[in-house]
């Protein structure tokens, strides 16, 4: 099942194959130093996470593959990230062998764990120096068995005996099916359908579905560990936007300015973790009333508000999501500052009701009743503010067509395959992390608004952690206040 092929590479330089030349290469090599690490801070987490999902799928196999590389274009691979389920279950992060699989095989009550990879390979063997997808001569060394099994307290097995194990498993077996999808086609050849089948309802007992669905819901509330490197990605961004700031004059001279954003922020996401969490968005001027400009094309002119939607993501994967709308001159106009405090006063009323308790859809209706009113104030509605709220009219949602929230965590938009009834209808909880992000976007062409309104779009967005008696924003380190910002830019570039 693990194919280890290389890929053709013909009209490029091939390795010597003489038995001369591989007696010599596989010789003469001091020995590796394989200290057996400490287990590492996330290990009894991870194990927690199994736990709770062993006790929703008692007696059922249950296989989460890390996936394999994704190729860019021909022979090259986009930078190897394992499938969110994976990291959260094993607690493996930017080390993780490419191509791995964690099987849970039932034992009772409960599940045996077992993380199968492909271990270290001899420097006598030929895979080592040719070939280029896994030799470590290319790649870089392999963690042996007995490493990561002290360093995630897991079992581990050689990938090569993953075959023996799935040929013996029966249709009721689950796969996370997007993980791997030569591994999940291989099991459906197997067993000759589909392997979990399909969810009739949400309580269907065995589905592959059922096991996306939970792996989504296991993550909605986070534990201590998550918690901190949340906190961790925030302040790396944080640091991120400093750069930008401080790049200023370099965005303003260049005729693709949004570009110097983005490899700025970028180039702090590398340096403080392990990448962006989601593509960078630099959207000066009219661009930032288009919710996911991530052309990064375009100059930023003097005078210009410019919004920056970035994150950090660790190396655990998890990832901050942070908007700030800056004026790139300094300081704001009369008109962006009347809606940026706008969308303020909707994103701290927002935040103002968060406790556990309330309903996660009432963050966004609290956003939202002040969007109508000062969008009806400024006479954009043809209705007032209150007729607007009403279900069957929504006229201010022009001015803001997305939601105020989603989940945060090792994903962006995290838990998206929840069930509606514990994500967007479901009841708020201690230790759950999401945004608030409202905003204001005012395309140049909308003969609604006054023409002085027109090109400006302004997006305000905090990482929120829900506490046991209210929530605490994550982000407010990083200026949000008008005020606040032209200070910022005072000190930090202009």
């Amino acid at each position: 099942m693990a194919d280890t092929t290389p890929r053709a590479t013909s009209n490029r330089s091939t390795t010597p194959g003489s038995s001369t030349f591989k007696d010599f290469i596989g010789s003469q090599w001091a020995e590796r130093d394989r200290t057996v690490p400490a287990q590492r801070e996330q290990a009894p987490f991870a194990a927690d996470r199994r736990a709770a999902l062993s006790a929703k799928h008692t007696g059922r196999t249950v296989v989460v593959p890390a996936g394999t590389a994704k190729v860019r274009s021909n022979d090259c691979d986009y930078p190897f990230r394992p499938h969110s389920a994976f990291a959260h279950l094993t607690g493996w992060g930017t080390d993780t062998v490419v191509g791995s699989v964690l099987v849970m095989t039932p034992n009772g009550d409960g599940h045996d764990a077992t993380l199968y990879f492909r271990a270290t390979a001899g420097r006598d063997s030929e895979e080592f120096y040719a070939n280029p997808e896994i030799g470590e001569f290319w790649v870089g060394p392999r963690p042996s068995l007995d490493e990561v099994a002290a360093d995630l307290g897991l079992a581990t097995a050689d990938l090569g005996e993953l075959d023996a194990v799935l040929d013996g498993v029966d249709a009721s077996v689950l796969v996370v099916r997007d993980a791997d999808t030569d591994l999940t086609r291989a099991l459906d050849a197997r067993l000759g359908t589909p392997v979990g089948g399909v969810a009739e309802a949400d309580d269907a007992p065995a589905s592959d579905d059922v096991l996306a669905r939970d792996l989504s819901e296991l993550r909605l509330v986070k534990d201590p560990y998550e918690v901190n490197e949340l906190r961790k990605a925030v302040d790396a961004t944080k640091n991120g936007f400093d750069d930008v700031i401080a790049d200023f004059d370099a965005v303003l001279a260049h005729p693709r300015g949004e570009r110097i954003v983005e490899g700025t922020f970028n180039r702090r996401a590398r340096a403080d973790g392990n990448t962006v969490g989601y593509d960078t968005i630099a959207a000066s001027g009219h661009h930032a009333c288009i919710l996911h400009w991530t052309r990064n094309d375009g100059a930023v002119q003097p005078g210009d508000l410019i919004l920056i939607d970035a994150g950090v993501e660790v190396d655990s994967f998890y990832t901050a999501d942070i908007t700030r709308t800056l004026p790139v001159s300094g300081t704001f106009t009369d008109v962006q500052r009347m809606v940026y405090e706008a969308v303020l006063e909707a994103a701290d009323a927002a935040f103002a009701i968060v406790k556990p308790g309330i309903t996660f859809r009432q963050v966004h209706a609290t956003a939202m009743e002040v969007i109508a009113r000062k969008t009806a104030e400024w006479g954009f509605l043809p209705v007032s503010a209150d007729e607007s709220l009403q279900p069957d009219n929504q006229f201010h949602r022009r001015y803001m067509v997305h939601g105020t929230s989603h989940h945060l965590g090792l994903d962006v938009h995290d838990c998206a395959k929840a069930r509606r009834e514990l994500y967007i209808d479901g009841v708020v909880e201690a230790g759950m992390v999401f945004t608030i992000e409202p905003g204001l976007y005012f395309q140049q062409d909308d003969l609604t608004v006054p023409e002085e309104f027109r090109g400006i779009g302004v997006r305000i967005e905090d990482d929120i952690l829900v506490t046991a008696d209210g929530a605490e924003n994550l982000s407010v380190g990083i200026p949000r206040t008008p005020s606040e910002v032209e200070g910022w830019i005072a000190r930090t570039g202009r």
